[in-house]
């Protein structure tokens, strides 16, 4: 089981593998380095960008998202608004100052290379960073973005076998690899999906320390969409993408009591909409954001958990908890059987995984047993499978943004679809999710976060020459 600690992370867009991910690695690369050889004895840094990194890293702020990795910020910790202000030395004096620590002279345009038509053998999100020494010798280090902001090193891609990225299974109270074996934990110890979680948590946190990272996580996603209806403007990049949410939130907010509203039976999906809107375009701001899994996808579950507070009677605090938890158990299958990587599988990993996510979430909150939430699940992929990574100009915007507020809907009505059923199902999750996984690995390369194919290619008659393949900063924003 992949932890709720590993699974929701709190970074900054616009993308968990492309932004996250390469900020997480340059900080793995920092305290490598340190533990081998000192900082004053490095002259130089390097850094080499293949496949989808290289091909819409521009577009996401890989290069950028390094670079502050580098000075020795995190994801979780780093003041966005101050960006422009650590990159500056960067551009302006050409100086990298190593974790605050050691100055060296390093060129945007000659230190980092992209290398767009090679992709290395373990996942097509992959970097190398590299310190060349005073006295010549190097130090390198390889590293794959996996999505999610999961990072591995070369060295657990050659070992496939071990769990890089949470505790043993064997280790956990209630283990499962399989959702039929979930099914079974549950049936056979009278639990919930997300007690079942909780419990194998507490295995190795206590309860109380999880329940602080559980409500962190919210409170996150509630600020996120608060700024995003709070905030207009254009989104960077060269789409002239205008930001939605803050209109619709007026016009809603104006609509709100009037008779024609109060008597819209699906006036709550307008509000899933805006949720949704609101949590993209702050992640293709460049904003604060929490994976869930991803940040391409990270919309969804904040706009489902918004519609439980908004629209549901039973909402409390207690149950945010038990829709994270069941949640990370669901992102915990796919990650594990699957993917939640666009460049590896198509935006189904990504969108369809928060989708099933969420809808197995609000199935136990709306009172559905484990087979119902099971069935919720699968309903949320199976209606995304073969959807497609096609971002326009690289961009985490069109049809990324809108994307969510479809995902969020959809995972409403997986929800409500199976607590009226009986928990049967003629595809199984197990079934859905290497579907999945089959239907990625025919995926073309081109529809797997290239802008090469699809929508992507749009953007050709869209974004003007001067800026393309130009890295967008999102401090500017």
């Amino acid at each position: 089981m992949i932890s709720v600690f590993d699974l929701f992370k709190i970074g900054v867009g616009p993308s968990s593998s492309h932004t996250v991910g390469p900020m997480v690695a340059a900080n793995l690369f920092l305290a490598s380095l340190t533990k081998q050889i000192e900082l004053t004895a490095i002259q130089k840094i390097e850094i080499e960008l293949y496949g989808s990194l290289a091909a819409t890293g521009k577009g996401h702020a890989t290069d950028t998202a390094i670079l502050l990795g580098l000075l020795g910020h995190t994801p979780s910790t780093i003041d966005t608004r101050m960006t422009s202000n650590y990159l500056s030395p960067i551009f302006s004096e050409k100086k990298l100052n190593l974790s605050g620590a050691h100055t060296v002279a390093f060129d945007t345009e000659q230190d980092i290379y992209w290398y767009d038509d090679t992709v290395l053998p373990y996942h097509p999100n992959a970097l190398s960073l590299r310190a060349i020494l005073t006295d010549g010798t190097r130090y390198q280090q390889t590293y794959y973005s996996v999505g999610g902001g999961f990072v591995i090193n070369e060295e657990d891609a050659n070992n496939p076998d071990e769990d890089h990225a949470s505790p043993t299974i064997d280790r956990v109270p209630y283990p499962f690899n399989s959702a039929a074996e979930l099914l079974d934990q549950c049936d056979q110890h009278r639990l919930s999906i997300s007690d079942l979680v909780l419990a194998n948590e507490c295995h190795f946190h206590d309860k109380e320390e999880v329940y602080a990272y559980l409500d962190s996580i919210w409170e996150v996603m509630q600020d996120c969409v608060k700024q995003g209806c709070e905030n207009a403007g254009i989104l960077p990049g060269g789409l002239d993408v205008k930001r939605r949410a803050q209109d619709l939130h007026l016009q809603l907010s104006a609509e709100k009591d009037q008779p024609i509203s109060k008597n819209d039976k699906l006036a709550a999906m307008d509000w899933v909409d805006l949720y949704a809107l609101a949590v993209n375009e702050e992640n293709a701001n460049g904003g604060k954001v929490v994976t869930a899994p991803t940040n391409g996808a990270a919309g969804i579950i904040p706009a489902v958990l918004h519609y439980y507070r908004d629209f549901l009677s039973n909402y409390s605090q207690e149950g945010v908890r038990k829709f994270l938890l069941n949640a990370t158990a669901i992102g915990s299958l796919i990650k594990q059987n699957a993917s939640i990587s666009g460049a590896e599988v198509g935006c189904q990993g990504e969108v369809g995984s928060a989708c099933a996510m969420a809808g197995s979430a609000l199935a136990e909150i709306m009172g559905g047993t484990p087979a119902k939430c099971l069935n919720a699940a699968e309903i949320g992929i199976e209606h995304n499978l073969g959807l497609t990574c096609d971002p326009i100009g690289g961009l985490v915007q069109v049809p990324c943004i809108e994307r969510n507020a479809m995902g969020a809907v959809k995972a409403i009505n997986a929800a409500r679809l199976a607590c009226r059923g009986n928990g049967q199902h003629f595809v199984s999750l197990d079934k859905a999710i290497e579907t999945m996984k089959q239907t990625g690995a025919d995926m073309s390369d081109k529809y797997k976060e290239t802008a090469r194919g699809g929508l992507a290619v749009y953007a050709d008659n869209r974004i003007p020459t001067a800026t393309r393949g130009v890295s967008v900063n999102y401090s500017q924003c």
